[in-house]
């Protein structure tokens, strides 16, 4: 078993920064077109420098990637296309060096269609063992000709797909991801193995895809809209599962953190009791337009739900799934639904960018730990991907109507003079990157003083040597409508200005950080943000 990291709390993810590494998009280390595991190890010197406590890698698995990696053929299998198990071993390793942990994406729900186990199922036929890993069932109808429930799809479109011989199998998302049956001890064993086969190479912690979903009502029965909860989300015997899963993690000094998507907040919380997770996607913030009001019950609402527990929130604003913050800010509809996304949507991205700099310093100063997904920190628009060129099973599952997640997918720009500017050598990148994003480039952006990449550094730098900041206390301040306001400990004070107009500051010592200039007499423009010592 790995040796621990020196001089660190054990409790480091209660209030770490961790960066979200899509593999395939970050850097490409040997010129293909496709990022990969050498090419992060060629820039963990980037991420030592932007200050960052852990990284969340996306599945890098063995994977036919049709939905992105997270449908997995193999899970003790690096995908060639990223590198090797070995390379996978010393990346953990070299950035463990750096003083940067890594967390590991597991995807429990489902497997490929090219799993050992799912082609051993399709061949062994209906009633045998290998298939009661799966969902298989008959059909309804006359002839099984219709499918045994009417479940909803996270994907559009059906979640059944029949087989030859008559058969149909469960797949929440695509047909290509099998859900795998999680009352059948040999996935819960399976799964443990798997666990601790990423322990004992050094993770320090597994992000749970889809956390909620594992576990079916075992009669599978229809779906029935405003029955919470249903039949195929957040069963009470998942919460068996995760207690094993602790366990493991409490032998390792691992950590847990799932994407829990649920409405209700006592049921959310029940995962984040102490023998359960550590902690979950907040899920809220996220999606929360920005407006003062629903921002501040956002906040409110997430140390609410975690307060019962003694879970830390988790603040995030962007990840591989959603659109990038700058866009998103920048429209009429600042929040985020995936049933909403349409193509064309204006922005302005002047306005947007000024709201992701000032949201970003919300966030940074909340307490708890915070999550940045790769390129937030150089203020990347969503881009847009000819329809030619996109991948994402979400545009093809809706018809064309749902643009799908590849424009927040987008590989990094790194130099702004070099061939796919700096991604990789002179292969086209898997996904077009856009003819203007020489200026987002982070050489660029390193000798630029007013930078989204300076701001976010320097935000960094304060949040691990400034007292006040990670978990712990937090108290809302008296402001006027539209402005946030709020103290830490240690005198520190965050204050938000979502109205038109600038604000005065409260009365402070000093300024630590604004997110841009103030006015000529010091007040707080519009869409600014700044860190005070009161």
């Amino acid at each position: 078993m790995a040796a621990p990291l020196p001089n660190r709390n054990a409790d480091w993810w209660r209030d770490a920064v961790i960066y979200q590494v899509y593999p395939r998009s970050f850097a490409d280390g040997d010129g293909d077109g496709t990022g990969d595991l050498a090419g992060v190890r060629g820039r963990l010197s980037y991420l030592a420098e932007l200050g960052v406590d852990a990284v969340w890698f996306t599945p890098w698995y063995l994977s036919p990637l049709v939905d992105g990696g997270y449908d997995v053929a193999d899970y003790r299998t690096i995908d060639p296309a990223f590198g090797t198990l070995g390379e996978a071993e010393k990346l953990i390793a070299e950035a463990r060096e750096l003083g940067i942990r890594t967390i590991v994406d597991i995807v429990p729900n489902h497997v490929s269609d090219q799993h050992a186990w799912f082609k051993a199922a399709l061949a062994a036929g209906p009633g045998s063992p290998e298939r009661e890993l799966f969902h298989f069932r008959p059909g309804r109808g006359e002839r099984g000709e219709l499918p045994p429930n009417d479940w909803p799809s996270q994907f559009s479109g059906t979640t059944w797909t029949r087989v030859p011989d008559g058969e149909w199998y469960l797949h929440l998302f695509t047909p290509e991801q099998p859900d795998l049956n999680w009352d059948h001890p040999a996935v819960r064993k399976e799964h443990e193995d798997i666990l601790r086969f990423w322990f004992e190479r050094g993770v320090a912690g597994v992000r749970i895809d889809s956390a909620a979903l594992l576990v079916k009502h075992p009669e599978l029965p229809d779906y029935v809209e405003g029955v919470d909860p249903a039949p195929f989300i957040d069963q009470d015997a998942l919460h068996d599962v995760y207690r094993a899963w602790r366990a493991i993690a409490d032998e390792y000094g691992g950590v847990f953190v799932g994407e829990v998507w649920l409405p209700d907040a006592e049921r959310f919380a029940r995962y984040l009791r102490p023998d359960e997770l550590h902690t979950a996607f907040n899920f809220n913030f996220l999606t929360c337009p920005w407006e003062a009001d629903r921002l501040r019950r956002s906040v409110d609402d997430t140390l609410a739900e975690h307060a019962p527990v003694g879970a830390p929130a988790t603040w995030v604003l962007c990840n591989h799934d959603v659109t990038r913050t700058v866009t998103r800010y920048g429209r009429a509809d600042t929040g985020f639904d995936f049933a909403a996304k349409r193509f064309g949507t204006p922005t302005d991205l002047g306005l947007g960018t000024r709201r992701a700099r000032a949201a970003a310093l919300l966030s940074l100063a909340l307490p708890g730990s915070v999550y940045l997904y790769q390129g937030e920190e150089l203020g990347l628009p969503e881009a847009d991907i000819p329809l030619d060129r996109i991948q994402d099973p979400m545009h093809s599952r809706s018809g064309g109507v749902d643009p799908g997640r590849d424009g927040c997918r987008v590989p990094l720009p790194w130099e702004a003079d070099a061939p796919s500017y700096g991604f990789g050598a002179e292969a086209e990148p898997w996904l077009p990157q856009p003819a203007d994003w020489a200026r987002f480039a982070v050489d660029r952006q390193r000798t630029d003083p007013d930078s989204m990449l300076l701001l976010y550094r320097e935000a960094l730098r304060l949040r691990r040597t400034e007292p006040g900041f990670g978990d712990g206390p937090f108290t809302w301040l008296d402001t006027q409508d539209e402005v946030l306001a709020f103290r830490r400990a240690e005198g520190l004070v965050c204050v938000v200005n979502l109205s038109r107009d600038p604000v005065a500051l409260p009365p402070h010592e000093r300024i630590l950080l604004a997110s841009g200039p103030l006015t000529d007499d010091g007040a707080l423009p519009a869409d600014t943000a700044a860190w005070l010592r009161a």
